[in-house]
């Protein structure tokens, strides 16, 4: 289909390579019309002047005014076959240069032949036409402007008897007139390629720009360029979830978070100033912000980091190394440990021994055991990656577990309730991993629950969903609750406030919770009491 034929919803909303095309062809055609117009116009305004600037029309007055008058009535008619592109480039370009020529030669012959100057029109049209063309149409176009010179040349030797011929001259212009088109041709060809080249440095460039950002917008890590005056110029996707802003953001950083500006400014106005770790709009993921300036005036680049990314990486080395001791351990200690608990499980069966020594028996066994329970605590934690989550019901699934854990502890209906909002609440994760963490986590809830006095014990279940979309899971006990100093310390690895205790659930519980992909956290509540989420 030719580029004439094209449907007009395409010519409506043309491509890069039509524009690319159409700014080759069509587009220097109207503008080698738009001289053919005004070159016409000029001459047909001279002819009515009397006499004419010589040595136009000097032969004849009448044949001068009338090729002009044709040369402008053909760029009038030409302005709309070019608009419709009708009929095709190359027939229209041929045919214009073709029809310059003949009149051309018209007002040479009118304007007393070669040696006039109105040849130097010729050179034009030819210059024009073969950078247009291009390829073998310029020696065409070339050969005709020659052989139409020499016609007007003969006709005035022979027909007219007229002494007005010079073909040398004439031989000349020929000459001319190929080294013309040779010449223009070649520079036409390199400013195409420069033109092509540029062009695909262009497309290079855009193609970098498109793909970087795709990257930026799809990359985890949220990026914001702020200015000196704290107006916030861009902003990717992750950025904007991050600082909870909507599909048109504010353009102040203030709007969109004051903690964010405070660590700005502070950056600011000192180098060395060491970002901390930000909790945006409620959110539990913690959030570094890193700041990277861009140049005097263009101002700041903001990269708000994940930190719990960072202290995953770090917490994987830590289980690395304490899958390693924990199986040093179990092949250093468990054999000699076994026999020890086993030898003083028969000493205490000796009907020698008094009531001061079964107590010690007693004591050695019960550290023993609790030894024992240390090892499987830190080999636990070389299987907290190997998660095999599934889709669990919490209402169903919550029911089942209180229902087991009432009747394994011997806890009574009173001291223990769930709530799940709304009630087809479902969450995916491993379905072991949540039993132990829940485990663990009411265990520690009813014991210090019955430990707080004061008021009945009980302890709470409610899962739920937030504003932000994310589930939660909340066990809520009437304890007297933890300390600001323990809470930043209570899910470190051995940590513990009972004589009996490892320090190792809430450690593992968190381990287990970051393996699949969720979070643990300690809360009070509004009425002060203990809430671990």
């Amino acid at each position: 289909m030719s580029e004439a034929e094209l449907p007009l919803e395409k010519a409506e909303q043309p491509t890069t390579q039509t524009v690319a095309a159409d700014s080759k062809t069509w587009r220097p055609l109207r503008f080698f019309n738009l001289y053919r117009f005004t070159l016409a116009l000029l001459l047909v305004l001279l002819s009515q002047f009397e006499p004419l600037p010589p040595p136009l029309g000097d032969y004849s007055v009448r044949l001068f005014f009338l090729s002009s008058l044709f040369l402008l009535a053909f760029s009038v008619l030409y302005m709309f076959s070019i608009a419709h592109r009708w009929p095709g480039f190359r027939i229209q370009l041929h045919l214009q240069v073709v029809l310059d020529i003949l009149l051309i030669t018209l007002l040479i012959h009118a304007s007393g032949g070669i040696g006039s100057g109105v040849e130097m029109l010729l050179l034009i049209s030819v210059a024009n036409g073969s950078m247009i063309a291009g390829g073998r149409s310029a020696g065409l176009l070339a050969a005709i402007a020659a052989i139409s010179v020499l016609l007007e040349q003969g006709y005035t030797l022979l027909a007219l008897h007229d002494s007005h011929f010079n073909f040398p001259q004439a031989g000349f212009l020929g000459v001319a007139l190929f080294a013309t088109a040779f010449l223009v041709q070649i520079l036409a060809r390199r400013a195409r390629e420069s033109e092509a080249l540029a062009s695909q440095r262009e497309l290079d460039l855009a193609n970098m720009a498109e793909m970087t950002e795709y990257v930026i917008q799809q990359m985890g890590t949220g990026v914001m360029v702020v200015d000196n005056s704290d107006r916030v110029r861009l902003m990717n996707n992750p950025a904007k979830k991050i600082l909870g802003a909507g599909e048109a953001p504010a353009d102040r950083l203030a709007a969109l978070s004051s903690e964010l500006l405070e660590q700005f400014h502070s950056w600011r106005d000192n180098r060395f100033f060491r970002p901390r770790v930000m909790n945006l709009n409620g959110d539990i993921k913690e959030i570094l912000p890193r700041f990277k300036p861009i140049s005097n005036r263009a101002g700041t680049l903001i990269f708000l980091e994940d930190a719990s990314i960072a202290n995953r990486q770090a917490q994987q080395l830590k289980l690395a190394s304490l899958g390693r001791l924990a199986g040093s351990i179990a092949h250093e200690i468990r054999n000699p440990l076994g026999a020890i608990s086993h030898a003083i499980e028969l000493l205490a069966e000796s009907p020698h021994l008094d009531k001061q020594d079964l107590r010690l028996s007693e004591i050695i066994l019960e550290q023993s055991r609790r030894i024992d329970s240390i090892i499987n605590s830190i080999t636990q934690l070389g299987r907290r990656d190997s998660t095999s989550p599934v889709h669990i019901p919490l209402e169903s699934w919550l029911q089942r577990f209180v229902d087991e854990f009432r009747t394994h502890f011997k806890v009574s209906h009173d001291e223990i309730e769930t709530t799940v909002t709304p009630a087809e609440l479902s969450i995916h994760f491993d379905s072991d991993h949540l039993h132990q963490i829940m485990l663990n986590l009411c265990q520690n809830g009813l014991r210090h629950a019955r430990e707080g006095g004061g008021r009945p014990p009980y302890l709470t279940i409610v899962a739920g969903q937030l504003a932000n979309g994310r589930h939660f899971i909340d066990i809520i006990d009437s304890g007297p609750g933890i300390g600001e100093e323990e809470q930043a310390i209570i899910f470190e690895p051995f940590y513990t406030t009972q004589s009996k205790g490892t320090g190792l659930g809430l450690y593992i519980c968190r381990e287990l919770a970051g393996a699949n992909r969720a979070q643990l956290d300690y809360q009070r509540t509004t009425e002060g009491e203990s809430r671990f989420r």
